[in-house]
């Protein structure tokens, strides 16, 4: 983050990524212990997949905000372990959509109910019940940032690193 900048709206952005990027590290590492076969990024991809219409590769890959190359390959691995399948486009011929199987709705279903059970345990046994009904309005604001268009009002740099 750019150093010159000291308004509050740069130090809540500071803040927060150090806080997220912690939080996703834990999730990471609460995510290896589970007893599934699959990554934490193949599961993020199958989650969505699960939950979303028939999709392309590439649409898969911006809404996870991924390179299509990347996504790629998870989807390749998602498919060979038989959680997707793909078919033809009807309205593109020259497209395949990805949909879960029966066997990939399990798996999403599987791996949340695991790891759900332990952020359950860390909301129970680390929050106030006052800091626990912040939660919903912290859900809220966590995915409208994560779906924002918000534009950079500068260029990155490599300063700001």
């Amino acid at each position: 983050m750019n150093e010159d900048r000291t308004d509050p709206s740069a130090a809540l952005a500071a803040g927060l990524d150090l806080a997220v990027q912690r939080f996703r590290g834990r999730l990471r590492v609460e995510g290896l212990q589970l007893p599934v076969p699959w990554t934490r990024s193949q599961l993020v991809a199958l989650d969505r997949i699960v939950r979303g219409t028939a999709v392309t590769t590439s649409e898969l890959a911006a809404a996870e905000h991924m390179r299509p190359q990347s996504m790629a390959q998870i989807v390749s691995a998602l498919e060979r372990d038989g959680l997707i399948e793909r078919r033809p486009d009807t309205a593109d011929a020259r497209r395949s959509l990805i949909e879960p199987t029966a066997k990939g709705r399990e798996a999403v279903r599987t791996a949340s109910a695991l790891r759900n059970t332990w952020l359950a345990d860390a909301l129970d046994q680390e929050l106030t019940g006052e800091e626990r009904d912040l939660v919903p309005k912290l859900i809220e604001i966590l995915d409208r940032l994560s779906g924002t268009r918000a534009v950079r009002s500068r260029p990155a740099t490599p300063e700001d690193r």
